[in-house]
């Protein structure tokens, strides 16, 4: 089997095709994400060009959740590392993610949409990426219970409670979109911080 050599063009390409891909997840769903309307999208001259970057329709869609995926972990990464403390970091982990979701609606719309239409099937997020995800926050957790900033708890079910809370954003945006995100994020954080933290 010839394996294609990827080039700054074809990488132009790929990026150009994921993005419109994630246009039409939003306006059209997963069944409605098709390859010629990528392609009108994407403003390319045929479906053969989509074919020609990706096997088929579950490669692109996966090709989204990890170009999404990774976009979220550097935001994030960038906004919690910079913390000096376990409370900080949570308030900003959740203060990051509210904020990624308002400056990226498209993309954890269509995150959203792929993950309702074939959860665990793109193979790029399944139980194993659930247990990672939770796990950044658990550390943060259990870093700052062996501190003293937090209260005994379960880590494992609040890190879970909080990330339940946050993955819900992109389904509340829909229904509600002119949410206040800054509001949202000050009262989370302010919910959690109480929950967690050690003494008044």
């Amino acid at each position: 089997m010839q394996v294609k050599r990827r080039t700054f063009t074809g990488e132009a390409r790929r990026a150009q095709i994921i993005a419109a891909t994630v246009e039409t997840l939003g306006r059209f769903g997963y069944g409605g994400a098709s390859f010629a309307k990528i392609t009108e999208r994407a403003g390319l001259s045929s479906t053969r060009l989509i074919s020609y970057h990706f096997a088929g329709k579950d490669e692109l869609m996966a090709a989204v959740v990890a170009h999404v995926l990774d976009q979220l972990g550097r935001f994030m990464h960038q906004r919690v590392s910079a913390q000096p403390d376990a409370r900080s970091r949570l308030r900003a982990y959740i203060g990051g993610l509210v904020a990624f979701n308002a400056g990226h609606r498209d993309e954890m719309r269509a995150l959203m949409t792929i993950f309702l239409a074939h959860p665990g099937e793109t193979g790029s997020y399944g139980p194993g990426e659930e247990i990672r995800t939770l796990g950044h926050l658990e550390a943060i957790l259990r870093d700052g219970q062996e501190r003293g900033e937090f209260r005994p708890f379960d880590p494992f079910v609040m890190a879970a409670t909080i990330q339940r809370s946050l993955d819900g954003l992109p389904f509340l945006l829909r229904a509600k979109p002119d949410l206040d995100l800054e509001l949202t994020a000050r009262e989370l954080e302010t919910m959690f911080d109480l929950a967690t933290r050690a003494g008044p």
